[in-house]
């Protein structure tokens, strides 16, 4: 593995983590409000979380790219300044950070789902607050599967390919992931460079998943009881 390779790895990891990061904390809040909410537009929120998973990954990368555009929402020439998202490592977060959120919504939903609303308000009838009966007792109940939920988050944003190279392209050294060094290595014929990163992105979804599978068990096998 040469220099360039390794350069690749550490980026692509490095952004993973800052956009798992970035959505875990805005993900967990909205995936605890479909847990235990009823309101209006409950149906239209959670679509509107999940479509990321259903739309082709390029068409999310060309919606981000038209919301970063100059005439776009968030583009300089309606805001007055110029954020420097599109073909900078910025884009490729943002587009790893959108392409992570359903996973990470669904998991931790369904995670705060199999908490007993009961321990909840046992804990409100002993004089906690909302907020701390949700960071007291509702976090650490479901706390496997939120763990469950940034392990798939990060790992969806590690393989991330479409919407990051429509927003952020494909440059080395500075937006080169993965998922794009693996599709330049194979394109330009370098085929132990591809076949080398692949077994990496195997390896590493392997893992990410088993240990998410174990902690669902875990989880589940700890509720029986």
């Amino acid at each position: 593995m040469n220099q360039a390779m390794l350069e690749v790895l550490r980026a692509t990891f490095t952004w993973a983590a800052i956009a798992t990061l970035l959505v875990m904390v805005p993900g967990t809040l909205v995936a605890y409000l479909l847990a235990r909410r009823e309101f209006r537009g409950k149906t239209a929120v959670s679509t509107l979380f999940s479509m990321p998973l259903v739309l082709p990954p390029t068409a999310v990368g060309y919606l981000l790219l038209r919301l970063f555009a100059y005439d776009g929402p968030l583009g300089e020439g309606t805001l007055g300044l110029d954020l420097d998202v599109i073909l900078s490592p910025k884009a490729v977060v943002i587009a790893c950070a959108v392409m992570a959120t359903p996973l990470v919504v669904r998991t931790a939903r369904v995670s705060f789902e199999g908490v007993d609303p009961r321990y909840e308000e046992m804990a409100r009838t002993l004089g906690h607050g909302r907020a701390a009966t949700f960071f007291r007792f509702t976090l650490p109940l479901a706390r496997r599967g939120l763990i469950a939920a940034l392990i798939l988050g990060f790992t969806r944003a590690v393989g991330e390919f479409g919407a990051t190279i429509i927003l952020a392209g494909n440059i080395p050294g500075r937006t080169q992931t993965l998922a794009t060094a693996i599709f330049s290595a194979q394109q330009a014929g370098r085929e132990g460079e591809a076949n080398v990163l692949l077994i990496i992105a195997l390896v590493a979804g392997f893992v990410a998943v088993y240990a998410a599978e174990h902690l669902s068990r875990t989880r589940a096998a700890a509720v029986r009881r």
